[in-house]
């Protein structure tokens, strides 16, 4: 089991170490504030938990098999990545529309400005996001079905192993992101340059539509 729990282990990292959706949803929201980037990692891990139960009790087996069931949860998560993209780039735009660069301070994180902080509920829309994104990705249910039971032990219980493995993921999971918050949180000076913070915006929202429309079309 030592050998297989290493093996698992150099997967999981593997696997967070490969930037997508959820990457990029706890980046974007950690640079608006360090506590909505936190937020959307456990929002990310909770969903992760979902599909860990899920697996145990053989539901995600029933979604990997039935290609109706695993097209319409890929769908329904290509359409919020796209929602999402569309968000960033209409709010880039209306910016660009505005008074940007007379209203707020070149030096003044946009938290400090009222700008979706925890206090006006920028932790659950962080949370919401992280957990919609996660829980609506097909591929991390995937994982728990096909590559997670390569590493499971025939002669102890199924559900069991499941359950540790996939916790030991989640726990993995807090760690990594809870990191690249720290690091991601650190550009929020820099965007909070108007020019600058709309710029990211439309990047980032083209980035999630492209994200999605690439999730819609894949087979």
């Amino acid at each position: 089991m030592t050998g297989d729990l290493v093996g698992f282990l150099g997967v999981v990292l593997v696997a967070y170490a490969v930037p997508g959706p959820d990457f990029l949803v706890v980046v974007r929201s950690a640079t608006e504030h360090p506590a909505k980037g936190r937020a959307a990692a456990l929002g990310a891990q909770t969903g992760l938990c979902v599909h860990m139960l899920a697996a145990a009790v053989g539901l995600s087996l029933i979604v990997a098999r039935s290609p109706l069931v695993y097209d319409a949860v890929r769908l329904l998560g290509a359409l919020y990545l796209v929602h999402l993209g569309v968000r960033a780039v209409l709010s880039a735009r209306k910016a660009a529309r505005g008074r940007p660069a007379a209203e707020v301070p070149e030096d003044v994180p946009p938290s400090e400005n009222g700008k979706d902080g925890p206090a006006d509920g920028g932790w659950r829309s962080g949370f919401g996001q992280g957990f919609l994104t996660n829980v609506l990705n097909p591929k991390a249910a995937l994982f728990f079905v096909s590559i997670l039971p390569q590493f499971v032990d025939g002669n102890g219980s199924t559900a069991r192993q499941i359950f540790f493995l996939g916790t030991l993921d989640v726990l993995i999971g807090v760690v990594y992101w809870f990191a690249l918050v720290t690091v991601a949180a650190r550009l929020r000076v820099l965007l909070a340059r108007p020019r600058v913070r709309r710029r990211w915006e439309l990047t980032t929202g083209w980035l999630f539509i492209a994200i999605g429309v690439g999730v819609a079309a894949a087979s």
